[in-house]
């Protein structure tokens, strides 16, 4: 599956030139692929345990000979899907003490969001590779953040690799990220082509889906 994005005037300002086989593809030459990695709730962590995942953590990111992006994304929890399942049980349900309890079960839980936004947390770790002919390690590279700019992106000196050969490079590169994390105790996950793609919409349309979620 591959995904390009359109050359009109918006899409102009997009450093993405297309997303193929679970890879982000860059105008300037390199590529990306995005690991959704679960969290942990720290603070419930005995001390011990909380000292062992900073320990796997600091061997992880010095075991890397090449950098990383974590990206920490914060969204409102959409409930509407779930509060709409529980109407239809209210409306199944014969029983009349029950159906009381359910309805107050509703009110509590549209009032308690209405009062207190939930905020849900997905957690990323962007991957690179630019080519054998750049020294990413060095320099450093163009994350999730930086992938659409108000300044159009120059282009880089093209290097011999193939796309295919880049693609190659950057799934081993995951693989090395997805073996680390694990031995942190997390899940780690390679987002593919629809799910890259939702990801970038939800970051760059935070508005649009705002609305969409309140429909």
């Amino acid at each position: 599956m591959s995904q390009s994005f359109p050359s009109d005037a918006t899409q102009q300002f997009v450093e993405i030139d297309e997303i193929k086989d679970g890879v982000v593809m860059l105008r300037s030459g390199g590529v990306r692929a995005v690991v959704m990695v679960s969290g942990v709730n720290f603070e419930l962590k005995s001390e011990d345990e909380q000292d062992m995942i900073t320990s796997a953590y600091q061997n992880f990111l010095n075991s890397l000979d090449f950098s990383i992006q974590i990206v920490v994304h914060s969204r409102k929890l959409n409930i509407e899907h779930y509060l709409a399942k529980m109407r239809e049980i209210y409306n199944a349900e014969p029983n009349e003490l029950l159906k009381n309890q359910l309805s107050e079960y509703i009110s509590f839980i549209q009032g308690f969001v209405k009062e207190n936004e939930i905020m849900t947390k997905q957690f990323f770790v962007v991957v690179p590779y630019d080519g054998a002919a750049f020294a990413d390690v060095k320099k450093g590279f163009t994350g999730i953040s930086s992938l659409f700019s108000k300044k159009k992106q120059s282009t880089k000196e093209v290097d011999q690799e193939s796309a295919a050969q880049k693609r190659a490079q950057v799934k081993q590169r995951v693989e090395e990220i997805i073996n680390g994390i694990e031995r942190i105790g997390l899940r780690a996950v390679p987002l593919q082509d629809d799910e890259l793609l939702e990801l970038f919409y939800n970051l760059y349309n935070p508005e649009t889906v705002e609305k969409e979620l309140k429909k």
